[in-house]
This record gives C-alpha cells, structure tokens and sequence, in this order.
C-alpha cells in the first residue's frame, strides 16, 4: 500500500507542478525579465561587459522552468505520500482527504512560509556573488529548523492531549510553535542585498509570484492527492466511507 500511495502522490506532484508552471510562466517571468533588464543596464552603466548566455533566456523561462517544476514537484509528491502514510491513522479518525489537505498546509508553512518570512525570493540582480554559499546555507539551516519547531509542536500537542483535551493541547502546541518560529527568526542572521535602486513594485511582484506558485503547488498536492489515498485506502467504495 505505501508503494501506492508513493506513486500516487508523485503523479499529485507532477500535476501540481505543471499547474505552478503555467502560474509562474504568468506572472513570474514578467517580473524576471524585468529584473534582468534591470541588471543588465546596472552592467553597462557601469561598463561591464555582459556575461555569456549558456542556455537561452527563451529556454530558461519555458523548457527549463518546466522541467525544474517536475522535478520538484514530483519529489515533494513523493516525501509528502510517505508522510501521508506514516501520519495515516495516528492522527485521530481524520479522512484521507482532510489529512491530505493538513499536510499540504504544514508542508507549506514548513518548507515556504516559514522560511520565506526571514529569506524571502529575490529576482535576479539581487545578491552578491561572494554570499551565495552563505546565503545558501541559512536558508537551508531555517528550513531544517522549521521542521523540527513543526515536529516539536506536534509532539508536545500530541502528548498534552490525554491531559489536557484536544482543543487545549492544539493551543498549547500552536503557542509553541509560534513562540519557537519567533525565536528562530530573531536568532537568524539577517541578510539585506538589495540594491538601493532597484525597482520596489518589481521586487515586491516577483516575491508574490514566487508565493503564489508555491500556493497553488501546495494547494494542488492536497486537493489532487486526497482522492487518490481514498482511493487506495477504501478502493471498494472509492474513498466516500473514509471521507465522511
């Protein structure tokens, strides 16, 4: 059964993530050609020659965007269905639709949220070349952060429930998660790269596309994957029993 879920929350990811591509193509390469346009005219300003395009600006934002959509799409489609499986009945008596949908609000608050709020997306033209490596790190070092706040807050819910009721361990578990979050952040180091003149309604739309597409994949993944674990988990009445 755990194989099954595996393939079918690869095949919610894919889908998912062609569904971020066309919102992305949308309204996020406007604002990345715009950026770059940006950068572009910083170089020749001051007299720097333009680097050497190694793909194409026409496949970056078509072919290559697509296919960097699938495969982060179908590897998120993937953790999330084994976590799918492992959450599945240790949850309370919650239908696979509704755990569907839980987790895929997790995962984002996890994975883009959380992070996203200390080390927002930035377009191109932003960012010093000698800070990528460090840039790169923090970034990864909140996420793995924002997995164990999330997976602390859980468990402490989950043991104060016996004690202290559901709805009282759930506050109780939300509290601390904020409270973690926050002291997260506050200890981060703090990163500001932006160019003084760069375009603020650029930065600020691209950054909104950028949260948009990671709404819609993770939107997508739970809505898609729902049916699909109902499915397999009640394959004889095709899911409705679990889902009531």
């Amino acid at each position: 059964m755990a194989g099954r879920l595996l393939a079918r929350g690869m095949v919610a990811g894919v889908i998912a993530a062609c569904l971020a591509f066309l919102f992305a193509r949308i309204f996020g390469e406007p604002q990345v050609n715009l950026a770059i346009a940006f950068e572009a005219a910083q170089d020749a300003t001051a007299g720097m020659a333009p680097e050497p395009e190694l793909v194409s600006r026409a496949v970056q934002a078509t072919f290559g965007l697509l296919v960097a959509s699938l495969m982060y799409g179908a590897a998120y489609g993937g953790i999330y269905a084994v976590v799918f499986a492992f959450a599945y009945g240790r949850m309370g008596r919650i239908s696979p639709r509704a755990l569907a949908l839980l987790l895929a609000g997790a995962g984002f608050l996890t994975f883009v949220l959380i992070p996203g709020l200390k080390y927002p997306p930035n377009p191109p033209g932003i960012g010093h070349p000698d800070t990528i490596q460090l840039r790169t790190a923090t970034y990864f070092e909140v996420i793995a952060l924002s997995v164990c706040v999330m997976a602390i807050a859980i468990l402490v819910g989950r043991r104060l429930a016996l004690r202290l009721g559901a709805w009282n361990a759930t506050l109780c578990g939300v509290g601390l998660f904020v409270v973690l979050t926050a002291l997260m952040q506050a200890t981060a180091p703090d990163i500001n790269e932006v160019p003084a003149n760069f375009p603020a309604v650029v930065l600020w739309r691209f950054r909104e596309a950028a949260i948009g597409m990671q709404i819609v994949l993770w939107s997508a993944l739970g809505l898609i994957f729902g049916p699909l674990a109902a499915a397999v988990l009640a394959p004889k009445t095709g899911g409705r029993r679990l889902a009531r």
